[in-house]
């Protein structure tokens, strides 16, 4: 395939976002540091909320609007050389990476964990973790280019939805 048909595809493909996203009914994510729980939006609504586990500081997880960079299934963990789908490793099975702090998408991430009592506290190095079953629920529904709203919040999710225009 061309590089030409190639971008053609990628831009008219209805699994990619297109313009400022977020927009009404795209894909959009929401993290909540303050109450630990991630938000999944769709086609106008909050279509589920999760337990997280953030950074074991707040400013380990990189607070602002990102973008879904990388994704991947069993992903490598580089940093002690542990294969993907491992038991021992701490990525889980799925990592969805965002660009924060203008990272390739492979420093920060939402994944799974191979340590599911971390979820619900603050014990990440910047990541933000989640049960395997969940992250697996949510990689095939968001595309490259998401939004990711990371954000330290009393509003509930569909309050901070309107207010990044994800819904009405």
């Amino acid at each position: 395939m061309t590089p030409f048909i190639l971008a053609i595809i990628m831009f008219v493909s209805p699994i990619w976002p297109v313009g400022e996203n977020p927009t009404l009914n795209a894909p959009f994510v929401i993290v909540n540091k303050q109450t630990n729980q991630l938000a999944f939006v769709d086609e106008g609504e909050v279509k589920s909320i999760f337990p997280i586990a953030t950074g074991a500081t707040n400013d380990l997880t990189p607070t602002g609007m990102h973008s879904i960079i990388i994704k991947a299934v069993n992903p490598y963990y580089r940093k002690k050389n542990i294969q993907g789908g491992a038991p021992d490793n701490p990525l889980g099975s799925r990592w969805i990476g965002f660009d924060a702090k203008n990272s390739d998408g492979r420093m920060y991430g939402i994944h799974g964990t191979n340590r599911p009592e971390s979820i619900g506290q603050n014990v990440s190095a910047g990541c933000i973790r989640m049960l395997n079953e969940h992250v697996e629920e949510i990689y095939e529904k968001i595309p490259i280019g998401t939004k990711v709203w990371i954000l330290n919040s009393d509003e509930d999710f569909v309050t901070l939805a309107r207010k990044a225009g994800a819904i009405e």
